[in-house]
């Protein structure tokens, strides 16, 4: 049996019990979507509370944007979710393919994914350890229900570790309540290749308890240099209501694997000669040249120089780590989702939402070119080698695979006790529970060279699970480029009350959580002293001093940590409050606080030093925290929901990776706080029937408060008054959408993002870029095929050329200052596709 396999079986073991004993959600969590029922949308309504499935009335105490599979189901088929948002205010997401799976980089309010709660069906999907959103790994979009995503602040009962921001969440559909399905296939340009079929099986049995099944699987070709990019998904519901009340029992499957080929992108630069540098402008090269360091094409290495193998002659792979062949990006993720709701009494509600979540990842690309004598293959020995490539010597330098694995277990459960004092008066108490083994190593593994000039992994993660595959050193041991454990753990504890006054026209939501955060490390390599460097070896040190550090004779004075564990904490607690008030006829205004508190990562955490006491931390880090205030309008009726907002929030502690004078080391650490004011705004108009019109704009000033020292000579990074990197100052969406008849509908959507800085010290920007969109329908329905259609998506109609993901940093000149030019993603061109639907 497979590690997923035992692991998917004792994850569904746990659920199993969690469930006989209580299990719920749906939304956000099903607590959440409990005391939140009257904001509810049905799938495909028209009417009072849904435009177009774009805009939605909301009447909770916060700034919410949400869409519905109504206009998830207009873009295009296996998009990322994150891209079908981006219309909605507050939201930046740059895709870094037309399709949506290589990824894309998320700002929210200026906050960057890591610092966004992203969840699915209730549960965190942030990794454990670095907060990182793969926005590539998303549910399938033909089976998303709604989502929405919260630009200030989070949930009360939102179980996360790293939301100083808002949070992104969907919600999986229900089954419906009579057979049927649908198998739909999809072709695009580059060779873009989609399958993807549904089974609903309808009510069955005496307790009208029904299910879905769905598989789907596409593969295209990169729209620029080579390679290709594959994904699998595998996804399953089984749901049981349980009487007329509301209450149920679901339990839901998802688990995807992607293999992708990396892309690669150009440098951007202000230095004359390369850049305009009183306009820091961004290096274009228009002319798609892939061997100009800064054009527009650039992309991996398109050949492979085969090294030489000869016995008794020292071989050397003088290529360089930019094969195409070499950079590849695999991941299998799964969960298990248990939802529940269930009527204990009249006005006492219990919600349980049990989870398991799988992970196994890495980046793919880590490799290096090893000397066959090199110390880690000599580990204790002080002579001899390892003969890498097989010829009889040990004279030669190898290339060998050094992939940085994640494997991940994760258990979660979201439940809330809901008692309705009366109709006016409801009190909720919630308990969440987030842990997490957060298994890293870099196991070494040998490159497949039965093709000398094109290379490929022998086993993409490595010499994970696979001894064959495995480099040994001579002592036996395996080599690493990492090897930690770390158990992440959070258990909060929610309270909030929501009243009615004023004849019903007041809503008051008080709430409080409190978040206690707990990170086991376990370091099994030897980490350099105030860095995160590590060495994993079986040579044994050579020398122990007196502040308890360690040296090696093959690294010289250089100060090592030995091997160790430690255990951090972190807890406060915080307010969540708002209040609505409705008036006129579809008229509201509502105002809102909340705090939020992110645990430093496992990254920072592991870049310890030697303390005085003899103790091993990182003092430099602590929690960041964040306040958000909103106050906003609202207005829906039969043909229009609008919602109006401005916002305030304080981001204090922020995390940089700084240079620490007494160490001579890059350390990270917290250096000050940020400021963002903005207004979003949203509208949804259908004059008639048939037309439905829809605008956003954000507008955003987001500002560093604190300078900060960058490098050994002591420079001061001007960073305090400066804008935050990536966050741009305007956004504006539009988007119409006409039923011509009862056969054709189509769509056509725009957005422009401004000018957004690169780097902390605002010495390089990127232009702002409009993208189009359009989409076609053509339904069979009126020809007897109830649910069946052809339709035709065109994304970046107008073929514009813009930057997509940043490589942002400090600063971008040159000089003593030691800084490299950032790199970025180039947005896709024009590509269009086509999806057939057949339903049954």
């Amino acid at each position: 049996m497979s590690n997923f396999a035992r692991s998917l079986t004792f994850g569904a073991s746990a659920l199993a019990i969690a469930l006989g004993m209580a299990t719920t959600a749906s939304a956000q969590s099903t607590g959440t979507e409990a005391v939140e029922v009257e904001q509810v949308v049905v799938t495909g309504v028209r009417g009072p509370r849904n435009i177009d499935g774009l805009a939605v009335s909301e009447n909770i105490a916060k700034t919410r944007n949400t869409v519905t599979q109504e206009f998830i189901s207009s873009q295009a088929a296996g998009q990322t979710i994150l891209q079908t948002l981006n219309l909605t205010p507050g939201l930046s997401f740059t895709n870094a393919d037309p399709y949506g799976s290589s990824g894309g980089n998320i700002r929210l309010r200026g906050f960057d994914g890591n610092r966004v709660s992203l969840t699915f069906d209730g549960i965190p999907l942030n990794d454990t350890g670095n907060y990182a959103t793969y926005t590539n790994q998303q549910l399938d979009p033909e089976l998303i229900e709604r989502a929405s995503v919260n630009t200030g602040s989070t949930d009360v009962d939102s179980p996360t570790a790293s939301a100083t921001g808002g949070t992104i969440n969907y919600v999986t559909r229900r089954p419906g309540q009579e057979f049927g399905g649908w198998i739909q296939g999809s072709l695009g340009d580059f060779n873009y290749r989609r399958i993807m079929g549904l089974v609903d099986t309808g009510e069955i049995g005496p307790w009208g308890t029904s299910a879905w099944f769905a598989v789907s699987q596409q593969n295209y070709d990169k729209f620029k240099g080579l390679g290709e990019l594959e994904k699998t998904q595998y996804n399953a519901r089984i749901y049981q209501p349980l009487g007329d009340n509301g209450d149920f029992i679901a339990l839901s499957g998802h688990y995807n694997v992607n293999r992708n080929n990396n892309y690669n992108g150009p440098n951007l630069g202000t230095t004359t000669g390369f850049c305009d540098v009183a306009k820091t402008q961004v290096c274009i090269d228009q002319v798609n040249d892939p061997s100009n360091p800064f054009g527009w094409g650039i992309d991996f290495d398109r050949t492979y120089v085969a090294p030489t193998v000869r016995a008794g002659v020292a071989d050397n792979d003088t290529n360089g780590t930019n094969y195409w062949g070499l950079r590849t990006n695999p991941s299998n993720t799964g969960n298990i989702r248990g939802n529940s709701r269930f009527t204990l009494r009249d006005g006492l509600i219990l919600t349980v939402d049990p989870s398991f979540q799988y992970t196994l990842a890495n980046g793919g690309s880590g490799q290096t070119v090893l000397s066959e004598t090199d110390p880690l293959l000599r580990g204790s020995k002080t002579s001899g080698g390892v003969d890498l490539n097989g010829d009889g010597d040990i004279l030669d330098r190898v290339r060998i695979h050094t992939p940085s694995n994640t494997n991940t277990h994760r258990y979660g459960l979201n439940s809330s006790l809901i008692w309705d004092i009366n109709d006016q008066h409801r009190l909720r108490f919630a308990y969440a529970l987030d842990w997490g083994r957060h298994r890293q190593t870099g196991d070494y593994g040998f490159i497949d060279f039965s093709n000398p000039t094109a290379p490929v992994w022998k086993d993409v993660f490595g010499g994970r699970g696979n001894d064959d595959n495995r480099v040994v050193n001579l002592d036996g041991y395996a080599l690493q480029a990492r090897d930690r454990k770390s158990i992440a753990s959070l258990n909060q504890f929610s309270l909030e009350y929501r009243g009615k006054f004023l004849q019903d026209a007041l809503t008051v939501n008080l709430g409080v959580r409190a978040p206690f955060f707990e990170r086991e490390l376990n370091q099994y390599c030897f980490t350099q002293n105030a860095s995160s460097n590590v060495l994993c070896t079986s040579e044994a040190p050579n020398a122990t001093l007196a502040n308890g550090n360690v040296t090696f004779a093959s690294k010289g004075t250089t100060q090592y940590i030995a091997p160790y564990s430690r255990t951090v904490k972190y807890d406060d607690i915080l307010p969540n409050v708002g209040a609505t008030y409705r008036f006129g006829n579809g008229h509201a205004i509502y105002g809102s606080y909340s705090e939020s508190l992110s645990a430093p990562r496992t990254d920072s955490l592991y870049a310890v030093r030697r303390m005085t006491d003899g103790s091993v931390a990182n003092p430099t880090v602590q929690p960041e925290t964040s306040s958000n205030m909103d106050f906003g309008y609202r207005y829906a009726s039969g043909t229009i929901v609008a919602n109006a907002s401005v916002f305030y929030n304080e981001f204090d502690n922020r995390i940089v990776s700084t240079w620490d004078e007494d160490l001579g080391q890059f350390v990270d650490r917290n250096v000050g706080a940020v400021e963002t004011t903005g207004f979003e705004a949203s509208i949804g108009w259908s004059p008639i029937e048939a037309l439905s019109l829809y605008a956003s704009m954000t507008l955003t000033n987001s500002e560093l408060q604190d300078n900060y020292v960058y490098n050994a000579s002591g420079a001061v990074l001007q960073t305090k008054g400066k804008k935050q990197v990536e966050t741009p100052e305007e956004m504006f969406s539009l988007r119409a959408s006409y039923q011509f008849n009862e056969v054709f509908s189509a769509g056509i959507q725009g957005k422009y993002t401004g000018e957004r800085w690169v780097t902390d010290v605002n010495d390089l920007s990127v232009d702002g870029y409009t993208v189009v969109d359009l989409d076609m329908r053509f339904d069979f329905e009126p020809l007897g095929f109830k649910g069946t259609y052809l339709q035709v998506n065109a994304t970046n109609l107008f073929d514009e050329q813009y930057y997509s993901t940043l490589g942002t940093r400090a600063s971008a000149t040159p000089g003593d200052l030691g800084y490299s030019r950032p790199f970025a993603g180039v947005g896709a061109p024009r590509t269009v596709m086509a999806t057939l639907r057949y339903a049954f």
